[in-house]
């Protein structure tokens, strides 16, 4: 299964500046496979190394950092002859290592030849936390669920994603029957590999939502075992929360839908530890539509998204007929699914996203994105009804700016704003900027 971020891989691998690196993300996202088929492909060896449950393996980081002694161990505990530049060292779950971070920072300054990677599922929290964080020292990357266009290089549609990645809008009108229903089976499926697997090689809909809920528990169940036993119960609530917070016409996230007279400081601890661990994105308001959004950042207003659009629908118990066959997918839940799978795409083209909401009126942009040099306000509809007033009102307002709609509806630039299919949005920043 072929995954966007090998190319960034084939960068560090050739970087002369290359430092040990960091891959990390949520839990099941592929980490472990992206690594070795990585190392397997594109180097002589691959010397993999799972310290999760494995006294022996994490033995080998008790003694000292003494980076010799520690090849050899790695070599005769994989049985690989580990050699400078030819190897790729892959250190897994390294989290469960209380000193696997810290030796990162003498293969950097003492042993720079060697090619170490490392993952694990809660190394966000540990990169928060500063435990044994080798600052300085280390690469780092995030892995996330399969974005649309890795769907379709998974559906064998390559010829497809080749009319995207050309900007050829009337051949992409023409085949808007064919894309349309790729995207409601992404809805279904959403971008975890072993579901996307499961749905390519045997095309079961109920083994692909028993693997979300599978996922789901694992996530429920790593709650009681890594984080903090006094936020259990509130993360508890804050997870179970966000289809219901989600399905407001007004989007932000509400404390008091958790309990009746809840505040912030209660729950902004599982709430970080949840975004730290992987398992949502949150957006923040952002109060002007100017460079650098970061400045204009209101950390008190924010919605609250799971990473995956099909474990969304997992959560919400949303039934297969209503996904495949028809669009009302695309109108539930207020237009929730769609705007999660415009967020879920976003989040690995390395751009600024907030949301925009004003006191002064009813205006409200689903996303503000920095690209580049640009802002871009973004209104994300769920279906080919596009009527709304917010969009072309923000413009009129702030005439230098550039709207993008992403709808059912065909490519059309209206000068104001352009509308992109929602299909289409791996690729339509760049075609506006």
């Amino acid at each position: 299964m072929y995954r966007n971020i090998i190319t960034k891989l084939v960068d560090w691998k050739n970087s002369p500046s290359r430092k040990p690196l960091i891959l990390f993300g949520a839990r099941q996202v592929g980490k472990t496979y992206t690594l070795k088929e990585f190392g397997n492909t594109h180097y002589e060896e691959c010397a993999y190394v799972n310290f999760d449950d494995n006294p022996l393996a994490q033995s080998i980081f008790s003694m000292d950092y003494d980076i010799p002694r520690i090849i050899r161990s790695l070599s005769a505990l994989t049985g690989v002859h580990i050699v400078e530049g030819n190897t790729l060292i892959v250190l897994d779950e390294v989290q469960e290592c209380p000193r696997g971070l810290g030796v990162l920072k003498y293969f950097c300054e003492n042993a720079p030849g060697y090619h170490v990677a490392v993952a694990g599922s809660f190394l966000g929290i540990s990169m928060h936390q500063g435990q044994s964080f080798p600052v300085g020292k280390v690469d780092m990357m995030r892995l996330f669920p399969l974005s649309f266009d890795e769907f379709l290089l998974a559906a064998g549609e390559e010829r497809l994603l080749e009319i995207l990645k050309d900007g050829d809008h009337i051949l992409a009108t023409a085949l808007a029957t064919k894309f349309n229903d790729l995207l409601r089976q992404y809805f279904y499926v959403g971008g975890m590999p072993e579901a996307v697997s499961e749905y390519f090689s045997a095309g079961n809909l109920r083994s692909v939502r028993k693997i979300q809920k599978e996922v789901l528990q694992s996530y429920k169940n790593d709650f009681s075992k890594h984080a903090p036993a006094a936020e259990v119960p509130r993360l508890k609530m804050v997870w179970d929360s966000i289809p219901s917070q989600l399905a407001k016409e007004n989007k932000k996230f509400i404390y008091n839908v958790l309990k009746k007279g809840a505040r912030a400081r209660e729950f902004e601890l599982a709430i970080q530890w949840l975004e730290d661990a992987g398992l949502v994105y949150r957006v923040y308001r952002a109060t002007t539509p100017s460079l650098p959004l970061k400045f204009y950042e209101d950390m008190s207003a924010f919605k609250l998204f799971t990473t995956d659009v099909g474990l969304m629908g997992a959560m919400t118990d949303a039934p297969a007929a209503g996904i495949l066959l028809g669009d009302d997918i695309f109108k539930e839940y207020k237009g929730a699914f769609a705007e999660l799978f415009i967020l879920s795409q976003l989040k690995p083209q390395n751009v600024s996203i907030y949301y925009h909401s004003s006191n002064e009126s009813i205006v409200e942009i689903d996303f503000l994105v920095q690209h580049d040099t640009a802002v871009i306000p973004v209104e994300v509809k769920a279906a080919e009804n596009v009527r709304s007033k917010s969009l072309k009102t923000f413009i009129a307002s702030h005439p230098n700016l550039k709207g993008l709609r992403l709808s059912l509806k065909p490519h059309e630039d209206q000068t104001w704003m352009v509308n992109f299919p929602l299909w289409s949005i791996n690729y339509c920043l760049q075609q506006m900027t």
